[in-house]
């Protein structure tokens, strides 16, 4: 249950992201804007940018499973300094969560899983409120947050491409003309 709702979606989520910078690095160079200014784009001055929010969804994607129990995942530490750094980020999360088997997750929903924060709050939860109270949020906020740069800066992605795993399901013949 842990792994069904963590793995997948984070793995969804993050082909979405890698998709979505392919479609920023095209649209920047056609219209003037270099690497390093879309990296650097952010959406208020108080926030991260772009490339720290990639890293950021790399690591929400890979520290459930670490707090679950699964060791080996990688080491996020810094932000890219190009976009393919950023795709190297999202191929190496992508890489280690195909590497997690789903009974190391899905042991005991009601364990403890206890955490602290580098400025000292610290939570203690079981391992469902965890995945659902922390680290799903955690995951989106940051994913959500490179595709509303993106759209910011006039990027052109729409929903299609934030959920774009979904065409997988799509019944035959209910597509909108195009």
């Amino acid at each position: 249950m842990l792994y069904d709702t963590t793995v997948p979606a984070y793995v969804n989520g993050l082909k979405a992201l890698s998709a979505q910078l392919d479609k920023a690095l095209v649209w920047g160079r056609d219209n003037g804007l270099s690497e390093q200014q879309l990296l650097a784009e952010r959406l208020a001055t108080d926030m991260f940018p772009l490339a720290a929010q990639v890293r950021f969804s790399c690591v929400q994607a890979v520290q459930p499973a670490t707090r679950l129990g699964v060791a080996g995942a990688p080491a996020f530490t810094d932000d890219a300094t190009d976009f393919a750094g950023l795709q190297a980020q999202i191929a190496e999360a992508l890489t280690w969560l195909g590497s997690v088997d789903s009974y190391a997750l899905d042991g005991d929903p009601d364990r403890l899983v206890s955490f602290d924060l580098p400025n000292g709050m610290a939570f203690d939860m079981s391992a469902f409120t965890y995945v659902r109270d922390w680290a799903q949020p955690q995951f989106y906020f940051h994913l959500v947050t490179a595709y509303a740069i993106l759209r910011h800066l006039g990027v052109p992605l729409g929903k299609a491409d934030y959920v774009g795993y979904m065409m997988a399901y799509l019944r035959p013949g209910t597509a909108p003309a195009a």
